[in-house]
């Protein structure tokens, strides 16, 4: 971002507000999260052509005001929010508010200037959340059949069994719209395939990654795995040597990853064997899990980028 005129904007998206802070002017704004409030925003912002604006990943709600804005044309950087925090912490701005974040964020986008996202057509928003709201049916699904389990009054069961089979038939229906949005576009089309090939890895996983990583296959192996929150962070002072953990990213992505490498573990030859040596070496399960999880993360980066389906052989 380059020039005298350019504008570094941050914006912390809460559930009902927006709080919005411009730089070098320092202007700050409070609006709602809504329709209304999105058109404020855009009138308090300069020419999409004179600003860089950088949000936080917030679990959805960042959504809608995203889409807004790259539709308006602007560029629009969203983040780990680790990434922001550990931004601050450097800043030594311990202080944590809506507007305090709001400023860090455009200090973000004034120093550090993130790489805009593409912008997201209008089938991508829905397939993201025709998956998002699946996920949402199968954990009402669970919390029902679990209570179905503990209860024995006979007029409860009923009300369950029959709430259960509703969500059955609305599950049905969602996984129908996602396999025809899918079949209906070649490119995820060939992207689901190529991550089904994979042993371990069927529809499910297959939706989720067409659905909410639509950057698999044009980033490097580091890239993706911190894109989803699957890189090893340090935790290192001195000659102490903590524990590596991964954080943010996409918790969605993981959830499904995590089943995966349950699966692949089972069934598919390479994470078998890497796990295998991992145990050999007295790697505690959650690590084993989590690096197979990695692995295949990186095999279907691999895989979609190349465009050539699963080969044991040459992902080894």
């Amino acid at each position: 971002m380059d020039g005298a005129n350019q504008v570094a904007v941050g914006i912390d998206v809460a559930k009902a507000t927006l709080d919005l802070h411009l730089l070098p002017a320092g202007q700050a704004h409070n609006l709602p999260n809504t329709a209304a409030g999105h058109e404020q925003l855009r009138k308090a912002l300069p020419n999409p052509a004179n600003c860089l604006i950088v949000l936080e990943a917030t679990g959805g709600y960042e959504r809608e005001v995203v889409a807004d804005l790259t539709e308006a044309g602007y560029r629009v950087a969203v983040i780990n929010p680790k990434r922001a925090r550990d931004f601050a912490k450097a800043l030594g701005l311990a202080a944590k508010t809506d507007r305090i974040d709001a400023r860090v964020l455009a200090l973000f986008a004034e120093k550090v200037q993130p790489a805009p996202i593409q912008k997201t057509p209008e089938k991508q928003a829905e397939i993201q959340q025709l998956v998002a709201r699946r996920r949402q049916l199968i954990e009402f699904r669970t919390q029902e059949s679990n209570r179905w389990e503990v209860t024995r009054a006979k007029l409860a069961r009923k009300s369950i069994q029959t709430m259960l089979n509703t969500l059955q038939r609305q599950i049905h229906d969602i996984e129908g719209a996602i396999e025809a949005l899918v079949e209906s576009d070649e490119e995820w089309r060939n992207k689901a395939k190529l991550v089904e090939s994979v042993p371990g890895l069927g529809e499910v996983t297959a939706a989720t990654v067409v659905a909410d990583v639509p950057e698999l296959g044009k980033l490097n192996r580091q890239q993706i795995s911190a894109l989803v929150g699957l890189a090893p962070y340090n935790r290192d002072s001195g000659t102490m040597k903590g524990k590596r953990t991964i954080s943010g990213g996409r918790k969605a992505v993981r959830c499904v990853l995590y089943m995966a490498a349950i699966a692949a573990k089972r069934c598919n030859p390479v994470i078998k064997a890497f796990a295998d040596r991992l145990a050999q070496h007295g790697k505690p399960f959650k690590v084993i899990i989590t690096a197979c999880m990695r692995k295949l993360l990186v095999i279907l980066n691999a895989i979609v980028k190349s465009g050539r389906p699963w080969a044991a052989q040459t992902t080894s």
